[in-house]
């Protein structure tokens, strides 16, 4: 397998390690290299890991925005992008996705169910499916709801072009399998 992410965050952080640990190339994405012309590495895939609209953990929801059409290009020529929770009260805290999201947080364990033919259900395979830790649900998406708490989504699949975007509130590394099936099905892609 030669697949290679882009994991954006401001620092290396131990997921990256995670990510490598499952046999992906992983590199830091930056907030100022999101927005640089010069920076044109090719992936499989992008991963905005939880926290990403919190001031208290990151900067880089300015950067998301401002980057969100090169974001949309990406996806749009057969990358794969995965987000996770805001961790902050900002409804519109996704507002740089091509699609429109309303994001509430509300952090607490919660048993999710998935749809029918899922492909994310492998995302909680090394956790206890009643008691995954979610920073919040979305009440408005549009995209189609993969994984519910009752009535409640935690989980969003939108197809954008040749790729598609993955959106969570799980509050947990996703499981090795499911990293490596998602880096494997984004197409090599220019960022």
């Amino acid at each position: 397998m030669n697949c290679r992410a882009g994991f954006v965050w401001a620092t290396m952080q131990h997921f990256n390690r995670y990510i490598e640990e499952c046999g992906i190339v992983c590199e830091l994405v930056t907030p100022h290299m999101l927005a640089a012309p010069f920076y044109r590495p090719m992936l499989n895939c992008l991963i905005i890991p939880t926290g990403f609209a919190n001031p208290a953990y990151s900067n880089l929801l300015p950067a998301l925005r401002a980057s969100s059409p090169r974001l949309r290009r990406f996806v749009e020529n057969g990358g794969s992008l995965l987000v996770f929770g805001a961790a902050a009260d900002k409804p519109d805290a996704y507002d740089w996705l091509p699609f429109s999201i309303m994001y509430r947080h509300d952090c607490h364990p919660r048993s999710i169910a998935f749809a029918a033919g899922s492909g994310t259900r492998s995302i909680i395979d090394d956790y206890d499916p009643a008691a995954i830790e979610c920073d919040g649900i979305f009440p408005e998406f549009d995209g189609e709801g993969m994984g519910t708490c009752g009535s409640e989504t935690v989980i969003i699949v939108k197809r954008v072009g040749k790729g598609k975007i993955i959106v969570t509130s799980i509050h947990e590394y996703p499981s090795r399998k499911f990293l490596i099936d998602f880096c494997a099905e984004g197409a090599p892609t220019p960022f």
